[in-house]
């Protein structure tokens, strides 16, 4: 739900790849990433054939199942800015390739004639947001060490993904320094490589109604957890979320009956404070709620991109204590 470009890259170079691998394999000389033919023939459009479709069933499933982990993104960001961050990836991670294929032959000696094929360096430059800007939660912990966080299952996913072929390494590279570059808006890339406004409306007119899906429903059942700390969390989860919409519905009716904003303070209570097992909740008093911080420009901009409007976005972030991950889960779900 809310994320139709995610889904179209996790439908349409699956199923391409699974018909190239299966029916027609003839047709797969087409979609090689071929560096040698690209520049002594000048075949550029294997550049956009070869980093599109990939020929290993592999890296086909592991590719999907980040896709489908890291469509977050596009809920967050809206699909135009999603799908620029995408575009953006992709042509200067095309560039990346030919760079450390060259310096690699000069430094080692080493002549690649071609790397494998597929939509891996965008792929790979989503793990630099998801770093970045995904919180770390803790889920279990093996042999009494090592940490299981709700980000393990990605990273692993993605280690698969570069182990999975030869030279693979170079487009992991070259994925990762296209996604710090467009993150950290180095020389402006990401005003530059952008899809336009008139082109996000044709495809939002023409392949969004294709592609969306229905709102799941409110009585979707919560799966069980393997262990039970996990099922303790869900369990926790589930009624956090009852208590969060039942405070809304409150709030809604008071501002029906008495106008005004709603006090979205009372929605966002402070973290608590679990020691044990059982997860007890220790909230503060009304009277011990600090006063309202200072809210970055920079998040409600944010917020406002993403079609909330400037009021309901300085509320929110006034009331999660500026913390924007708190602010947007909570406006895409209200």
């Amino acid at each position: 739900d809310k994320a139709p470009l995610s889904k179209s890259l996790l439908l349409v170079p699956s199923a391409i790849s699974i018909l190239l691998t299966l029916l027609f394999q003839h047709y797969q000389k087409f979609f090689a990433y071929n560096l040698q033919a690209i520049k002594e023939d000048f075949q550029i459009w294997r550049i956009v054939c070869g980093r599109t479709i990939c020929l290993d069933l592999k890296d086909t499933f592991c590719s999907s199942l980040l896709i489908y982990n890291f469509r977050i993104f596009e809920r967050r960001y809206g699909s135009r800015k999603f799908s620029s961050f995408l575009l953006g990836a992709w042509m200067l991670s095309a560039l990346f390739d030919l760079l450390l294929v060259e310096i690699a032959e000069y430094i080692f000696g080493i002549t690649i004639n071609s790397l494998p094929s597929g939509f891996l360096g965008p792929v790979f430059a989503l793990f630099v947001p998801f770093y970045s800007s995904i919180p770390r939660v803790q889920v279990t912990q093996v042999l009494g060490h090592f940490s299981i966080t709700n980000k393990t299952l990605v990273y692993i996913l993605g280690l698969q993904l570069l182990t999975s072929g030869s030279y693979i390494w170079i487009l992991a590279l070259s994925g990762l320094v296209s996604g710090i570059c467009y993150n950290s808006s180095i020389l402006k890339v990401h005003q530059i490589l952008c899809v336009p406004s008139w082109v996000a409306k044709i495809f939002s007119w023409t392949l969004e109604p294709i592609f969306s899906s229905a709102e799941p429903t409110n009585e979707v059942r919560v799966g069980m957890g393997a262990t039970v700390d996990i099922q303790r969390q869900q369990r926790m989860e589930l009624l956090d979320r009852q208590i969060m919409m039942s405070q809304v519905a409150q709030m809604r009716r008071q501002r029906q009956q008495q106008g005004g904003m709603i006090n979205w303070n009372r929605l966002f209570p402070p973290l608590r404070h679990r020691h044990n097992a059982n997860y007890q909740d220790h909230r503060p008093s009304e009277q011990d709620t600090p006063p309202p911080t200072e809210v970055s420009e920079e998040q409600v901009a944010r917020l406002m991109e993403m079609g909330f409007s400037r009021g309901d976005a300085l509320e929110a972030l006034r009331a999660s204590n500026n913390d924007l991950n708190v602010a947007t889960n909570f406006l895409l779900q209200h």
